[in-house]
């Protein structure tokens, strides 16, 4: 006998840990235990009071009756509130469930490695999330006892929190706490990397425990598998609260605590200086600003001079002007921690000449302080001193005179964005001109509607006069170019009545030239007349009332085969209008950030204004390879984008930790609009005039959509930065600190927005084809980047496609899958009804199975109940998600975007170029992955054909006998339906489903038997 049971085969279930749980006690936490079910036999965990990523590292072990017969069971692991710890009571709150088959536990013997399961719902109403991390394997008998003479029943290992870290120093051996506990094997290697960074100290490690799924001896100690990583990498700018989102810490939102200028004001004393700039952290600012000068003693009599402000070891340098009009209108802004001196110097120098020409000194304790809205400081006439501090009170030594001011002020001041900075004191020439902040305004844009409808009278081509003509038209707007449809042969004047629509934007200084050409041969186009209208003359409309068509004389200047001149009788009749119902759509239309019509005497009064503090960032990844035995570096920047307002940041210099403290305002019209915020690499800061201009590289970029953010509170959180690069799939770039303000002009004004059409009026009256609206997209796009290019500074074009998602349409098998999975999600839903209501007919709980038959009988006797409840219950369960609703704004969400397990070879598509620029042999193998999806997918769409011509086979005749059969029945349930009342029959039918198990058959229904015997097409198909 003791043999036998030595021998005896165990299940063994290692509950290792548990992430991102549902609070359910009520004050924002849980006490978690999980209880596993094999056999009817159940066994349960501690509790881990107030813990929402509890860590148990237990062993919970199975007698295994008859292991041939393992493969046909099932493990279930439920995870349970235990609200013994928050009421004092018994009773339990249903955390979520796991159903692991047994048929993949390794026998034995082999390997086993933890697993991730996401928790499921139990039924429709649960609300449930995170994950559990189980171990499953199988073992023999002296196995477990050798584990039980050494070590406890229920091992516990160590979690993040303090209750853990004491069990495990009473657990553990002295001699185990001197080893080194190395990372489980089946976390990502940025965790592992973290989780090294945060383990204990050497007097409390683990051993390194043995592989494999033998239980021995106090090497067999679990090793604890740690959800949530440790703290970043790099320096902290803020202190973090805790962490929004599902999966590692590293790709996850945290909430920040900045010392914003509004926490004065919070506080009871609020300062004017923070009035306006309560989003960001105030810094102080010395502002010298230099105007001009006058009767400067010059050694040669003319030449050029310039003005030099030093602070301690700071130096900035005005451009030089002519001695005779010395004047530069230029601020110069020292932060606080660049004062290290007592005293600001003003030197005005010649041209070439390392002596000044005189001074003017500031003490800096004299200075004053402005605070906006306040007026300017008006400048002062300083008489200059020479370098010994000499001011020459006689006229034979009079230096000549500085018009100049200095101020002490915060980034609020109006000359912060024109000023000079001297954390860029390294950047000279032309790269001065791309680190300051600006705001850009994108053009206004209006679609252009040419319809081209007819010609007459063209003259004859060149070439053989037997054939038929073959004439199109041709629009043209800058670079836009569409062409018609070719005309109708045998007519001598062709007709083409089609619309061509184009991107314009204001002002309009574009011509529109249409030409009527024929075909002549391939690649050969005679130009049989044009004619060139400039787009300011183009009448405006506002709904979808057309305008009057005119008619247009071609001249054929520039035709071949030709001589010039004017063919009197030919003409073109057009009908052009400019759109201004439309909504220019630069963006798409998932996340857009402005659905007005471009027409002002159609906009809605605003409801409501948006309030954007840039931060900072912290740890971003160096964009600049190492130099002069320095460390990589970035020269960061960031881009706001609402509506047409586009803002950008100054670049911080040298800097992985850029702190910008910016604040920037918009008017909302609609709170379902998204901001987007991108973070840049400045590649403009070192070039020279004679190089070709760089392009900025991205860093990253968030999108905010307004809609889930309260009114009138301040969010201030870091967010990742996510980037894919071609060869290591998702990588964390940074992280960007930002505080986010949505506040509420008008209730009502807001309330109705959601009423209203998300598109304007001509979306609907006159709809534009979707091939339309993508090539539109992309004109538009171009025209905002070329506008936008002719900025001072720039906004490069590679960073308006970025932040408008230009190569958002094309073929991605990462976003594919990405979708696909959103709309198994969605569908999860109708399926967990599916799943409940087949539970109910399985009768597997017989109470909750009679009350859902007497409560269908209910509503058949009162069917007007059944309204009313469903709303009702819609109310309540809207109600008791109150409690556990989303507080934090949308971030990236690297599992959502299938970013984590995406490969290398679908990566390289997605960043190829279109057309393809890769050999013919990775273009082969992407064809036959294409090949093996859509053979999927079209398997599937075959699949519901075939349900529908089985739906029209009914009174199609095509089986006559089939056909047959339906109409009588029809014929007999027309009858029957008309003798017998409605209630009767749907409360017959409805009692007949859910009958208990033993009363059914396994065989399916006739009818079901019968539809799937009806012909279908597909029988036809080659």
């Amino acid at each position: 006998m003791g043999g036998r049971e030595e021998e005896e085969e165990k299940l063994v279930v290692e509950v290792v840990a548990a992430h991102n749980l549902m609070p359910k006690d009520g004050q924002g936490s849980s006490s978690p235990y999980v209880e596993v079910e094999f056999e009817h036999q159940k066994r349960r965990t501690r509790s881990v009071p107030k813990e929402l990523n509890p860590v148990w590292n237990e062993r919970l072990l199975f007698p295994v009756s008859d292991p041939d017969d393992l493969p046909y069971r099932a493990i279930d692991v439920a995870v349970y509130n235990d609200r013994a710890h928050a009421h004092g009571g018994g009773a339990r709150n249903f955390l979520g469930r796991v159903r692991v088959p047994a048929a993949g536990v390794p026998p034995p013997g082999e390997d086993a490695v933890p697993q991730l399961f996401p928790l499921e719902k139990r039924s429709l109403f649960s609300h449930i999330r995170g994950e559990i991390s189980l171990k499953i394997y199988r073992a023999y008998g002296h196995a477990h006892a050798h584990a039980h003479a050494h070590a406890p029943a229920q091992q516990v290992g160590l979690g993040p929190g303090p209750g853990a870290a004491k069990a495990k120093e009473k657990a553990a051996p002295k001699h185990q706490k001197q080893q080194q506990q190395q990372p489980p094997p089946h976390l990502p290697p940025a965790v592992v990397a973290q989780q090294q960074q945060q383990q204990p100290s050497a007097a409390q490690k683990q051993p390194r425990p043995r592989p494999g799924p033998e239980l021995s001896g106090p090497a067999g100690a679990i090793k604890p598998v740690i959800l949530a990583t440790g703290p970043a990498l790099g320096p902290e700018p803020y202190p973090v609260l805790g962490v929004v989102g599902a999966g590692a810490q590293e790709f996850a939102l945290k909430e920040t605590r900045p010392r914003l200028g509004g926490a004065a004001a919070a506080a009871g004393h609020r300062d004017k200086s923070s009035a306006t700039y309560d989003l960001v952290e105030q810094v102080q600012y010395l502002y010298v600003r230099v105007v001009r000068a006058r009767d400067l003693p010059l050694s040669g009599g003319g030449g050029e001079v310039h003005a030099e402000v030093k602070l301690g070891n700071y130096r900035g340098v005005t451009p030089p002007a002519p001695a005779s009009a010395a004047h530069w209108g230029q601020v110069f802004a020292f932060s606080g921690d660049s004062v290290h001196s007592s005293v600001a110097e003003v030197l005005v120098k010649e041209r070439d000449r390392e002596e000044s020409i005189g001074r003017v000194v500031f003490d800096l304790s004299e200075v004053p302080r402005r605070v906006p809205p306040d007026s300017p400081l008006a400048p002062q006439w300083y008489r200059l001193e020479d370098p010994k501090g000499d001011r020459g009170p006689a006229p034979a030594h009079r230096r000549g005179e500085l018009m100049a001011s200095a101020w002490f002020g915060t980034q609020a001041d109006e000359a912060f964005a024109e000023g000079w900075h001297s954390k860029a004191a390294g950047v000279h020439g032309d790269g001065l001109g791309s680190i300051k902040s600006k705001v850009y305004v994108a053009p206004k844009l209006w679609y252009l509607r040419v319809s081209v409808l007819e010609a007459q009278d063209l003259p004859p081509g060149p070439g053989d006069k037997a054939r038929f003509p073959e004439l199109f038209a041709r629009a043209m707007v800058g670079a836009q170019i569409l062409r018609t449809r070719a005309a109708a042969p045998a007519h001598p004047n062709p007709v083409w009545a089609e619309d061509l629509m184009f991107v314009v934007a204001e002002p309009f200084d574009d011509l529109l030239v249409v030409s009527v050409e024929d075909r002549v041969g391939p690649g050969r186009d005679d130009v049989l007349g044009r004619v060139a209208v400039p787009v300011s003359s183009v009448e405006r409309r506002w709904d979808d009332k057309q305008v009057a068509s005119r008619w247009f004389p071609l001249d054929r200047s520039g035709g071949s085969g030709a001589q010039g001149g004017r063919f009197g009788a030919s003409r073109v009749h057009l009908r052009l209008s400019l759109d201004g119902g439309y909504h220019v759509l630069d963006e798409s239309t998932m996340h857009s950030s402005d659905l007005r019509p471009t027409a002002k005497q159609l906009w809605a009064p605003h409801v409501g204004v948006l309030e954007l503090g840039v931060l900072g960032a912290a740890a971003l990844a160096p964009m600049k390879p190492p130099r002069e035995g320095k460390a990589g570096s970035a020269d960061a920047y960031c881009v706001a984008k609402y509506a047409q307002k586009w803002v950008r940041t100054r670049t911080v210099i040298d800097s992985l930790c850029p702190r910008w403290n910016e604040q920037y305002t918009w008017e909302v019209f609609d709170p379902c609009t998204v901001i987007t915020v991108g973070v840049f690499d400045n590649c403009h800061v070192d070039r020279t005039s004679s190089s070709p201009p760089p392009r900025d590289a991205r860093i990253g970029k968030i999108r905010i959509r307004l809609s889930t953010l309260e009114t009138d509170r301040v969010y201030t959180h870091a967010y990742p930065l996510l980037m894919l690069h071609p060869s290591s799939g998702v990588k964390k770039m940074g992280e960007l600190h930002l505080a986010v303000r949505f506040s509420c002009a008008n209730a009502a004004n807001m309330l109705h927005a959601y009423a209203g059409p998300l598109l304007p009026k001509m979306h609907y009256a006159d709809p534009l084809l979707v091939r339309q609206v993508e090539n539109l997209r992309y004109q538009a796009t171009n025209v905002v980047a070329a506008r936008l290019g002719r900025a001072e500074p720039p906004l490069g074009r590679e960073v308006v496609e970025y932040m408008l998602d230009r190569g958002s349409h094309l073929w991605s098998m990462r976003r594919s899958k990405a979708n696909f999975f959103r709309l198994v999600a969605v569908l999860s839903g109708p399926i967990a009804v599916g799943r409940w209501i087949e539970s109910v007919r399985s009768w597997t709980r017989p109470v909750h199975s009679f009350l859902v038959a007497s409560a269908y009988a209910l509503f058949v006797l009162f069917p007007e109940l059944i309204l009313p409840t469903m709303f009702s219950a819609l109310a309540v369960a809207g109600l008791w998600r109150y409690r556990s609703r989303e507080r934090q704004p949308p971030h990236m969400d690297v599992r959502l975007s299938y970013a984590d397990a995406v490969f290398a070879d679908e990566l390289d598509e997605e960043f190829d170029t279109f057309p393809t620029s890769r050999g013919p042999e990775a273009v082969r193998l992407r064809y036959d992955r294409l090949r093996s999806v859509a053979g999927r997918v079209q398997t599937v769409v075959g699949d519901v054909g075939t349900q529908g011509e089985r739906v029209q086979a009914l009174l199609s005749w095509r089986d006559p006998r089939a056909t047959l059969v339906f109409l009588a029945f029809c014929v007999v349930a027309a009858a029957a339906l008309y003798a017998v009342p409605m209630k009767a029959i749907l409360g017959v039918w409805g009692l007949y489903a859910l009958r208990p198990p033993r009363f059914r058959s396994r065989m399916p229904s006739p009818f079901m038997s019968f539809f799937r015997r009806l012909p279908t097409k597909a029988d036809s198909l080659l």
